[in-house]
């Protein structure tokens, strides 16, 4: 009998263990609350911190939450409560959504947000979001957007500084955070980004409000200091994520959420009268002084970024077009915008340098043709974005943003009044070092000519103005020792070029002047690429004589080698694909030579048939 009434009245363990942790967070409440608020201390918030973690991570919510909803203990949560939020958001992540005890967590941090010192909680929140990392940094910033704007909102002094300091730390927790591009990334969004970022875009609508109602109030006494904080998480939404988000619209997805984020930042950016100004009047955030130059170019960097991605997503994806002014020309437009596409066409980011096009291209929709006055080549950008945009032709390895950029030339190209295309034409034979570029350059030039031949009256492609492009078109850089692979572009729409003219304009009218120039276009391109034809047709014959010749020797068509030609080795390839190559420059030598004897005996017969005239 005596070990059954035993075990009839002991505890069960659980209870036991859940009557411990209650009754120890019990015996640090009842002590505190004959204390005053004064008398509270540091061992009395370590205690009531590590009793009230034991009734979190024992599974004892719902206890500690009837301890914090009481009245009588309203003064020491004011004080100490702030200290539950780290053990209290592990929990919330532990726990499933469907759980109870998860519930009764994210009542506490709610109740934790009313109560609490504003001041302590703001500090343990900041902390708390400053600790995570990777996968839980979003699940972290979502769970205490709440918390924190409630405890904002109460904050009275330096309330616009604590602000900015919540949402520069919100956003440099983000930024390492991989942007979703494809529309399965942004559809599944892993980490959260996209609803993070939308999520933060609410938390500042009342600091918002706020602003607004200041600036209705008093237009020139308000205080400007929560304007500027966020002035600068506009500025960093700008360049991260949006500046590297994909923003066209997908099939698919409704509601894309970074052109929803887009939408956001354009918002109060207009709300707090920022837009037009950094759109049209380049008026840039204020900066801090920087003592160290390194920080200063970074942060300077870092704004071209973010008013670049601005002028994108007004420009190209229409976002805040009703608030754009309708009475600028489309060749203001361009002149706005030419820093920031050549901030973008310098960046070798799919994402971004696509937009750098996508922003040129329609600025220069928007202009007729023959439109754009040949003085704004006077400005730094006109220069400089049309060979950014040759580098991207060139260099970039996606091969649709290649033959997007050389499709945005021609455009640029076309817009420029006759002058103008005559001044771009010169600065790209000079600065472009391509072949490519350069052939394409001179088939312009004919084009040009051929109008002023026959459609208008044009003096800048004909007579002593045309002479200064054609004495670029017509030469060999290094003479006879020029590489005629390598420049066999230009070459062959050079020697087109001196076709047409001669065809086209008799020596008797010499309209273009090429009949002036012939004796010089003879002397410095004619003769040398004669002879650097031979000699580079004797060089490759003789390359290719003795890869026969060690062909024969070696018995085998697979053997893998390598041949030095014109001062470059050429990639590692069996006899056979070497050959190959070899007799197809040897075919390209043997084009060049055909195009320059008819160009020679056109020029022959054209100054014969004038001397049979005379005579």
């Amino acid at each position: 009998m005596q070990e059954y009434g035993r075990s009839e009245f002991s505890m069960p363990e659980e209870q036991r263990q859940t009557t411990m942790a209650v009754d120890e967070l019990q015996a640090i409440i009842q002590r505190c609350q004959i204390l005053e608020e004064a008398d509270f201390k540091g061992e009395d918030f370590n205690l009531f911190q590590v009793a009230g973690q034991k009734c979190l991570e024992d599974g004892y919510a719902a206890q500690l939450l009837e301890v914090i909803q009481n009245e009588k203990n309203k003064v020491i949560i004011k004080n100490m409560g702030w200290n539950l939020i780290s053990p209290l958001v592990r929990c919330i992540f532990i726990y499933k959504k469907e759980d109870d005890k998860r519930e009764h967590c994210l009542k506490i941090l709610e109740k934790l947000a009313q109560l609490c010192n504003p001041k302590e909680l703001f500090l343990g929140l900041l902390e708390q979001i400053e600790q995570t990392s990777g996968e839980q940094v979003c699940r972290t910033v979502l769970l205490l957007l709440q918390p924190l704007q409630t405890v904002l909102l109460k904050l009275q002094n330096k309330k616009a500084y604590s602000v900015g300091l919540s949402l520069a730390m919100i956003m440099n927790q983000l930024t390492p955070l991989p942007v979703p591009y494809t529309k399965q990334q942004i559809q599944e969004d892993k980490l959260g980004l996209c609803q993070c970022c939308n999520a933060v875009v609410d938390f500042t609508k009342p600091f918002v409000n706020e602003v607004v109602k200041n600036m209705e109030k008093s237009s020139e006494y308000y205080d400007m200091e929560l304007k500027e904080e966020l002035l600068k998480f506009c500025m960093k939404s700008l360049k991260y994520p949006l500046l590297t988000a994909q923003l066209e619209e997908l099939e698919g997805i409704d509601e894309h959420p970074f052109r929803h984020f887009a939408a956001g930042i354009i918002d109060i950016l207009w709300d707090i009268k920022e837009l037009i100004p950094l759109v049209f009047l380049h008026c840039k955030s204020k900066n801090p002084e920087w003592e160290n130059q390194e920080f200063a170019d970074i942060e300077q960097k870092n704004t071209a970024d973010s008013l670049a991605c601005l002028s994108y997503l007004m420009v190209v994806q229409h976002f805040g077009i009703d608030c754009f002014p309708m009475v600028f020309s489309p060749s203001y437009l361009l002149q706005c915008n030419m820093t920031n596409i050549e901030v973008l066409l310098k960046r070798t980011e799919e994402s971004i340098l696509s937009k750098g096009l996508d922003l040129f291209e329609s600025c220069l929709l928007r202009m007729e043709d023959n439109s754009l006055l040949h003085q704004y080549l006077e400005f730094r950008d006109f220069i400089n974005v049309p060979q950014d945009l040759v580098k991207v032709m060139t260099l970039c390895p996606i091969e649709h943003l290649r033959k997007k950029s050389l499709n945005i030339l021609q455009l640029y190209i076309n817009k420029f009044d006759t002058e103008g295309k005559h001044t771009l034409f010169r600065c790209l034979l000079k600065t472009s070092n391509h072949a490519g570029v350069e052939g394409y350059v001179i088939k312009n030039i004919k084009d040009q000519i051929h109008l002023s031949l026959t459609a208008c009256d044009n003096t800048w492609f004909i007579g002593h103005h045309l002479i200064s492009l054609l004495d670029l078109v017509f030469l060999l850089p290094e003479g006879a020792e020029t590489d005629l692979l390598q420049h066999s572009d230009k070459i062959m729409a050079s020697l087109n070029l001196l076709r047409y003219l001669v065809i086209k304009d008799c020596e008797s009218d010499n309209q273009t002047g090429v009949w002036t120039m012939i004796p010089r276009i003879e002397q410095n391109f004619l003769k040398p690429l004669h002879v650097g034809l031979n000699m580079s047709k004797a060089h490759y014959e003789a390359e290719i004589k003795n890869k026969k010749e060690n062909k024969k020797e070696v018995q085998s068509p697979n053997t893998v080698c390598s041949v030095t030609v014109s001062g470059e080795k050429m990639p590692a390839m069996t006899t056979e694909m070497q050959l190959q190559v070899l007799h197809s420059a040897l075919f390209t030598f043997d084009l060049i030579e055909s195009v320059l004897a008819r160009v020679e005996e056109l020029i022959e017969v054209k100054i014969k048939a004038v001397m049979d005239e005379n005579s």
